[in-house]
């Protein structure tokens, strides 16, 4: 059945603002569907109120609302494109989902003449409603927990009184396992049970006894209207039951079921995926399997909509599950689609992987003071990292080495726990560096069976972090002169990073690459092509590993390497990395726009990241793709083996841009802002000297790095005073201190936590107005600023936390030309070529400098959005040098004012100091237009700015 031609416009609804448990691989559905539909020749018509992603830009869609996400903006719009035939709400989470159901219950589609495609109102009612599942997976003969669903405190005590501890209480209709908890004891169940009903919008829970320790499984489905079912991909979760799937490291595909209880788990999921409605798109479903030899499955639950995973198993297996789940929405069937990898064959089949890929979750518990740290039911990751490899152990390994946490990988960096006590209580109660830990007890002397015991994670894994160790032990009796060959080899193939490999021989990293260069152990770029090679990949889409050399009959001795070198003029792109606070989607958005802006210019782009997430890792972004950890080893091979005209670092936020010193000591091209400019404004002592000869106020500051030289500084700058570290990300480790105790207690600690660092110590301007300039420059000293923004909050809450009004509200003209001049100078005096962000304080009306970023900042997407103007695309031109910043007839349009408003994820986390300071703990923002400063939702926040400034 070909697509159904009466549908003509789309309205495809958004996720909305990032927060824990919905993050942005809805943008990249959204983005992939908007694309696949408008393929059709159909108007996309989308509303989201996130500013910060590609999914929200002018060119995704015909018509883009950044509106919030209510019934009251679905009717607005509805009003103004009465062609609306279809609403798609599949692509945006749980978010869209809800408010899908929310305006069908308002009978708003049907007063507009609107119908749902991609799922149908069934299927979500029987999904979410835990009872109405249950009931109806009794009927098909699908086995689940016994469990009960209580909608009121009195009935919570009688299931729990029939089915006896441990319980897992569940609320309905909740996002990310919002409010869901193990009970172990009578005494918490009182809390949690209330806590639950709380949480839940209609005040049901599901109260099921609790299978801790079964192994967890995942599989992803796409369904046509012919009722022909594809399972995309199968994801083990390599932690048991118990903890959040999006907490879990996951592994695809699963690596220890048996193929009877596979076939079992496939039909079952069919089965459920048929009766939950009559639609066509992607389907996600969660299983448990007993960890003994019966394997006994129990069914967890089915989300009728692309979710977390599907972003993770597009990714994992090269096939676009959002992009076929649209055309599938609109009347195709599988067999009319192409395979978009191979070109030449259908999308009706089932990808093979030849590859293993682990995702690793990213946790900024450091944001979240007092936060509970173990993992259980509730998600409390803010991102993911994804690693490729021919074998578990080597994705493990690339896994671990892209979360940036200042780890090499597991194990051999010096960074391991040693204390028995320790290693066996973060074992006990699930840690957030659980991976590392089950290493470090390994190399203790902790028996595998006690490992097991305590995690229940599989014996299959325990006894690969086995090899692995027993593979260290080994190479650290040789050095770097009598290390053979074969053991060299060996470690790389298992993913050790060179700087591992040479920790373990007490010896250098430049020497063991050196080493592996004279051994000919070069990396080797491998495609993921979904179907094992069996078909030829026109989609270059790359992954490394390490092979053994083949020999011909000749005596030739090669590696295969599938990533042909071209001739074009190259251009990397570095990526960001996973999602953390204070880098977010923002710089995901402006990698991909620099990726766009290069090809115009005719180079050949390649984009080098680790998130799956994202939409820059989408096979088609760039002409090439390494999904690789944003890590040196890494990035410097892909160098050696494209030989690029050089690498953008200013768009993938500080993960690129520490990357910067390296490139620039190994000879390779940075385009834009040189290191030298990159490192004078990150070093704040070389900054302030600057600020210095072109005589612009800073606070009063100095530089100590012990707790003494702070102590002395005191007695010279006046208190409050601004504690910040050098080199930092989303203010982490600022904090402002009144008093030497204080002060003492805040040094030692953070001297501890970022060792060798520089602290800087600055007189805080209490009751200062905040505001932030973001600028673009050209080689010739050309400054064009993009936006002015003034915070809400008073100076001292994070930028990332304020509220930020485009164009400001309150500065008179003699402080906006401040600013303006003061924006001139500095861009200039750092040589920027490309974007700046900069960041004062207004006192008195005088405009003081807190900080210089010559990079896309976090506030560049929100301004691009609130002007309609691309300046990702105008920077980058910039930075190639293929235009200055005067050949650009800069034209912003925005009617009254924008405001970037900060969302938080506190909810995750109970007993949480909610109160805002210099370090960022926002995880996601909205953007809200206003007519003028009258605006109700204006005036209230404009009365609360004060209410959560803390220290």
């Amino acid at each position: 059945m070909p697509k159904d031609t009466s549908i003509k416009s789309v309205l495809i609804i958004g996720s909305g603002p990032i927060v824990i448990g919905q993050a942005c691989e809805f943008d990249y559905a959204g983005s992939q569907s908007a694309r696949s539909i408008r393929e059709e020749g159909i108007e996309v018509i989308l509303i989201n109120s996130n500013p910060a992603t590609i999914m929200t830009d002018p060119s995704m869609a015909d018509h883009v609302y950044l509106k919030p996400l209510t019934t009251k903006s679905i009717i607005e719009i509805l009003k103004a494109h009465p062609q609306i035939d279809a609403v798609l709400p599949t692509m945006g989470g749980q978010t869209a989902l809800n408010l899908c159901l929310e305006a069908d219950e308002k009978g708003i589609w049907q007063d507009f003449g609107v119908r749902m495609i991609g799922v149908d109102v069934n299927a979500i009612n029987i999904t979410e409603d835990r009872e109405q599942f249950k009931q109806l997976l009794q009927k098909i003969n699908v086995p689940t927990a016994p469990a009960k669903t209580a909608t009121s405190f009195l009935e919570g005590k009688e299931i729990a009184q029939e089915f006896g501890f441990p319980l897992v209480i569940r609320p309905s209709f909740t996002l990310g396992g919002t409010g869901a908890a193990f009970v172990h004891t009578k005494e918490e169940f009182d809390e949690k049970l209330t806590y639950g009903l709380e949480m839940s919008p209609i005040h049901e829970v599901l109260i099921d006894k609790a299978l801790i320790g079964w192994k967890e499984y995942e599989l992803e489905l796409l369904r046509d209207k012919n009722d022909n079912v594809v399972i995309i991909c199968s994801i083990e979760n390599m932690d048991p039951m118990g903890i959040h799937t999006g907490d879990s490291i996951t592994v695809a595909p699963a690596m220890t079921l048996s193929d009877t209880t596979f076939q079992k788990l496939r039909d079952y999921a069919i089965l459920m995926m048929r009766s939950i409605g009559n639609f066509a798109g992607g389907c996600n479903v969660q299983f448990a399997v007993s960890p003994d030899d019966k394997e006994d499955i129990v069914a967890i639950e089915i989300n009728p909509r692309v979710s977390r995973s599907s972003a993770l198993a597009s990714k994992a297996t090269g096939y676009p599950i959002a992009k076929i789940a649209s055309k599938l929405a609109l009347g195709y069937n599988l067999d009319e689609l192409q395979n978009q990898i191979t070109k030449s064959t259908s999308a009706l089949f089932e990808p093979t992987l030849d590859y293993v890929i682990v995702k690793i979750p990213r946790w900024n518990f450091d944001k979240f003071e007092g936060a509970d740290r173990t993992l259980g039911l509730q998600m409390k990751s803010v991102g993911e990292v994804m690693g490729i490899g021919r074998s578990f152990q080597e994705a493990l390994h690339k896994a671990t080495q892209s979360l940036e946490i200042k780890r090499n990988g597991l194990g051999a960096d010096g960074k391991g726990y040693t204390n028995y006590e320790q290693i066996i209580e973060k074992l006990t109660f699930a840690s957030w560096d659980r991976v590392f830990v089950i290493y470090d007890a390994i190399a203790m002397g902790i028996p595998l069976s006690r490992i097991h015991e305590i995690t229940k994670i599989d014996m299959w894994f325990l006894k690969q972090y086995e090899e692995l160790y027993v593979l260290e032990k080994e190479i650290s009796n040789y050095t770097v002169q009598s290390l053979p060959k074969e053991l060299l080899l060996e470690a790389k193939q298992k993913g050790f990073a060179d700087r591992q490999i040479a920790h373990m021989m007490g010896a250098k990293e430049s020497e063991v690459h050196s080493l592996r260069m004279t051994m000919n152990i070069n990396r080797v770029f491998k495609l993921v092509d979904t179907c094992a090679a069996e078909f030829q990949a026109k989609t270059p889409y790359y992954y490394s590993t390490f092979e053994a050399e083949i020999e011909k009959a000749s005596g030739e001795r090669y590696v295969d390497n599938e990533s042909i070198v071209t001739d074009k003029k190259k251009i990397i792109v570095l990526g960001s990395g996973p999602n953390r606070i204070g880098q977010g989607i923002e710089f995901d958005y402006s990698c991909v726009h620099g990726v766009l802006a290069a090809k115009e210019c005719g180079y050949e782009t390649i984009m080098i990241n680790c998130n799956p997430e994202t939409v820059s890792t989408d096979f088609d972004t760039a002409d090439k793709l390494y999904f690789e950890p944003v890590f040196w080893e890494h990035i410097y091979d892909i160098i050696q083996h494209e030989k690029p005209e050089g690498v953008i670092v200013q768009l993938g936020g500080q993960t690129a841009l520490k990357l910067a010193e390296k490139l620039s000591k190994y000879g390779v091209k940075i385009i834009g802002t040189s290191f030298d400019a990159l490192d004078l404004a990150e070093d704040r002592g070389r900054f302030s000297e600057l600020l210095t000869e072109l005589k612009i106020p800073f606070p009063q500051f100095g530089i100590a790095e012990t707790a003494d030289e702070a102590s002395a500084l005191a007695d010279t700058l006046d208190f409050p005073l601004l504690i910040r570290p050098s080199y930092v990300l989303g203010g982490q480790g600022m904090k402002i201190v009144i008093n030497k105790q204080e002060l003492e207690e805040h040094v030692i600690n953070l001297l501890k936590t970022i060792p060798g660092n520089k602290l800087l110590l600055d007189h805080y301007l209490a009751g200062a107005i905040e505001a932030e300039a973001d600028a673009i420059c050209d080689a010739d000293g050309n400054v064009y600023i993009i936006g002015i923004m003034e915070h809400i909050e008073p100076c001292g809450v994070h930028s990332g936390d304020s509220n930020a009004t485009l164009p400001p509200f309150n500065l008179g003209e003699f402080v906006m030309q401040q600013i303006k001049d003061h924006t001139f100078k500095i861009a200039k005096a750092l040589k920027t070529v490309g974007l700046i962000n900069i960041q004062f304080a207004i006192k008195d009306d005088t405009v003081y400098i807190i900080e210089a970023n010559p990079r896309a900042s976090r506030t560049v997407p929100f301004i691009a959005k609130a002007y309609g103007e691309p300046y990702v695309n105008y920077a980058t031109k910039v930075m190639l040098g293929h235009n200055k910043v005067t050949d650009f007839d800069f034209n912003p349009q925005l009617k009254g004012y924008a405001i970037k408003q900060p969302v938080f994820s506190f909810s995750k986390f109970q007993n949480v100091n909610k109160a805002l300071g210099p370090e960022m703990k926002s995880t996601g923002e909205s953007i809200l237009f206003i007519d003028d400063l009258k605006d109700d939702q204006f005036y209230e926040l404009y009365s609360r700015r004060k209410m959560y400034l803390s220290k």
